[in-house]
């Protein structure tokens, strides 16, 4: 499982406090000396990537530990592992997961961002998607723009794959194939959904 990079910078930037030190024998002290008492001290020792740890939950909250693959993805890794109940798990979760969430269901007006991060083939980028009525109780999902550097013709294929003229729930395919950590919802001007932050 992938560790956070902000985090990873913390604890390297910990780490060489100390010029060529070796990380496997470090360790960080904090004192505190008292006012006025002479000799009274508190401190605090730990390894650095328990400071940064600290420090990492007071700027963002606790370090990520949750599986970042998508629910399709758990999904079919399950079957090729011939695991038919991780594989209807996977499913059944991430469909609790999104009919629990407290802004479910879309409103038309909703702005979906998804980002995408890099392959060898093909840089980071985004795209961003509104839900719309589309009558008769169900939604639509039009894509609005993307950050997909190139030609038209570059993205023609790339983007705008979770269109929807009408469904019931626009955003399904996005949280499932995508995955909810990759996901922001925007309602109203405020976010809703921020998938790739607690």
């Amino acid at each position: 499982m992938r560790r956070d990079p902000r985090l990873e910078i913390i604890t390297e930037a910990i780490e060489r406090l100390i010029p060529g030190a070796t990380p496997a024998f470090l360790a960080v002290t904090v004192t505190e000396t008292l006012p006025g008492t002479g000799e009274q001290t508190h401190t605090w020792t730990g390894r650095p990537e328990g400071l940064a740890t600290r420090v990492f939950t007071a700027l963002y909250g606790r370090p990520r530990t949750e599986d970042q693959r998508s629910p399709l993805a758990r999904a079919e890794d399950a079957k090729r592992a011939r695991d038919i109940v991780g594989e209807a798990g996977a499913l059944m979760a991430a469909g609790s997961a999104l009919e629990s969430a407290p802004w479910y269901p879309c409103r038309p007006g909703d702005l979906v961002h998804v980002h995408y991060e890099a392959t060898p083939a093909v840089p980071a980028f985004g795209e961003t998607y509104i839900v719309g009525d589309a009558g008769d109780g169900l939604m639509s999902l039009q894509q609005l723009a993307h950050t997909l550097p190139g030609t038209v013709e570059d993205a023609a294929g790339m983007t705008g794959c979770y269109a929807a003229d009408a469904a019931d729930c626009p955003v399904y395919g996005l949280w499932f194939e995508a995955g909810p950590h990759r996901l922001t919802i925007v309602r109203d001007g405020r976010p809703v959904h921020v998938g790739g932050a607690r």
